[in-house]
């Protein structure tokens, strides 16, 4: 008697199962090429805070705080792309994290002064 032929009943012989699915391949793993490690993520958040917190302190009012942190943000975004093409891959994450940040900080205080003065600080 073969499995899948019908027996005198009318009804398919099944296989006894051996397991949760006997038979099937197992599922292939998908693994990242390069992965993004804590430590080369949080290097390159601590340097770009730095760098932000350098770029910031030399506005002299939120006029100027704002363009120089635009200005490194640009740089920071820059940075992060040469590194996440031709370098470590975490510390380009880390440094455009803290790019974002730091650029919606201080999105955040000329919004706060736009809102309050109705007068756009950047100009």
């Amino acid at each position: 008697m073969s499995f899948g032929a019908p027996d005198q009943s009318g009804q398919p012989q099944m296989r006894p199962p051996s397991g949760l699915f006997p038979g099937l391949p197992p599922r292939p793993v998908y693994r990242e090429a390069h992965p993004i490690r804590s430590g080369p993520f949080f290097a390159g958040l601590a340097s770009a805070v730095v760098w932000f917190i350098l770029f910031g302190s030399l506005g002299h009012d939120l006029a100027t705080y704002a363009w120089w942190t635009i200005v490194a943000g640009i740089t920071a975004w820059a940075v992060a792309l040469v590194l996440g093409l031709l370098g470590d891959r975490g510390v380009a994450t880390g440094v455009a994290a803290a790019a974002g940040v730091g650029l919606s900080i201080a999105l955040g205080l000329v919004a706060a002064r736009w809102i309050t003065t109705y007068n756009w600080p950047l100009w």
